[in-house]
């Protein structure tokens, strides 16, 4: 994965009353890097493309799935790199995204996709953190996808409509 890229997965503590999540927690050593100061929860509807964006001054963002499902993808324009990752709330984890990567996903499935997430940095109204490009920028043609050239996808404008493939 890209540098400062990290997924956890998350232990479901589950008994006859329900289940309970820890979703982040400030003694996982080697994921948990910032102090959180903010925590934001959003929905989104099928086949919503939510991209691209970074954030240059620091904010780090730590995000999981509490419904649905969403195809994330983090990218490195001086590499070309690109990671992609499929979080699900059928398989809880969390990522975390250094902001310097351009950064987004899309709504996969059927139903909508619940994503709460934690940052570094609280939201500065007057100057936000946050640069951004259209979603189907052409210019974000990755020369890696999760570490593999052999992938169909490489070298070509990235398409967040690419049908599934293995």
């Amino acid at each position: 994965m890209l540098l400062g890229v990290k997924t956890r997965n998350i232990h479901v503590n589950s008994d006859e009353r329900g289940f309970l999540l820890e979703l982040l927690r400030a003694d996982w050593k080697g994921f948990v890097e910032e102090d959180i100061v903010q925590a934001n929860f959003s929905c989104s509807y099928p086949n919503t493309i939510r991209a691209w964006h970074r954030h240059l001054k620091g904010q780090v963002d730590y995000l999981t799935v509490l419904k649905g499902a969403i195809k994330v993808c983090i990218y490195d324009e001086c590499s070309g790199e690109l990671d992609e990752i499929i979080l699900t709330s059928n398989n809880p984890q969390v990522i975390r995204i250094p902001g310097n990567h351009w950064h987004g996903f899309k709504v996969i499935g059927n139903e909508q996709a619940w994503l709460l997430y934690f940052v570094n940095k609280l939201y500065n109204y007057e100057k936000p953190d946050e640069e951004r490009r259209a979603w189907n920028d052409p210019t974000i043609i990755p020369k890696s996808i999760n570490g593999k050239t052999d992938d169909l996808r490489i070298g070509k404008p990235w398409d967040w409509d690419y049908p599934p493939h293995r």
